[in-house]
């Protein structure tokens, strides 16, 4: 069994492939065939990208700028990504819509709620971009604010581990892998997977988050299908 409808987490360095920086065209293609294909079986999907990639909110004191101006620089740097994923969804004939927490009518829907809604139920894949709309509030939180709105019954963050450890594997080859924790763990650990604040909004709706491996071929399809392909937080473990 797998979900009706999910909101995918998408950081802004995927969406830049081995460079690191900007957008490369191959590996945004190979994240949407996998969106297209689980749209086909049936999956709704709402879609919240990072804008990493270009720019970060939290680079405010290395650029000796206001933190809430470097926090909309990095609120467009999302929407710039969602239009690159939004191309790539169409050329592939998908139906899509960007909609975006700051108006911009020329090139994006304003975010209205039950508005995304309609378009989940119609079979568009929508793209929510420009996080929250207010600074201080990272993309995860926005990702989960967007994931209750919307009733998604997922959230599925695509990462570059196969799930949620004790210790950071990638520095340390003796970190264990949970395939389940609750939130409460999550949080008492200090596991930065996500900021707390996404994490409590998520555990006070009961949502739970499936953190994946996007690296892998094929696992975007695998989670949105219902196939077990990381770590899921849960309120019980």
């Amino acid at each position: 069994m797998g979900y009706k409808r999910i909101l995918l987490k998408l950081s802004g360095e995927a969406m830049a492939g081995a460079a690191g920086f900007g957008i490369d065209g191959q590996r945004i293609d190979e994240i949407a065939s996998q969106i297209v294909e689980a749209a086909r079986a049936g999956v709704q999907f709402g879609i919240v990208i990072g804008g990493g990639n270009f720019f970060r909110g939290s680079q405010a004191a290395s650029v000796s700028l206001d933190r809430v101006a470097t926090d909309q620089m990095g609120m467009l740097a999302t929407v710039m990504n969602a239009l690159a994923l939004q191309a790539a969804l169409e050329k592939q004939g998908a139906s899509t819509r960007v909609m975006t927490a700051i108006e911009m009518r020329n090139i994006a829907e304003p975010y209205i709620r039950r508005r995304a809604i309609r378009h989940l139920e119609k079979g568009r894949l929508v793209i929510l971009a420009a996080g929250t709309g207010s600074p201080y509030f990272s993309t995860d939180t926005a990702a989960a604010l967007r994931a209750v709105e919307i009733k998604a019954e997922v959230i599925a963050k695509a990462t570059k581990v196969d799930g949620v450890y004790d210790q950071d594997p990638v520095h340390n080859a003796a970190a264990v892998r949970f395939d389940r924790i609750s939130y409460q763990e999550v949080l008492t650990r200090g596991l930065r997977l996500m900021d707390s604040t996404a994490i409590a909004m998520c555990w006070e709706n009961r949502l739970p988050i499936l953190v994946f491996n996007l690296n892998v071929p094929g696992n975007i399809v695998r989670a949105a299908t219902g196939e077990v392909t990381g770590t899921l937080i849960a309120e019980t473990t």
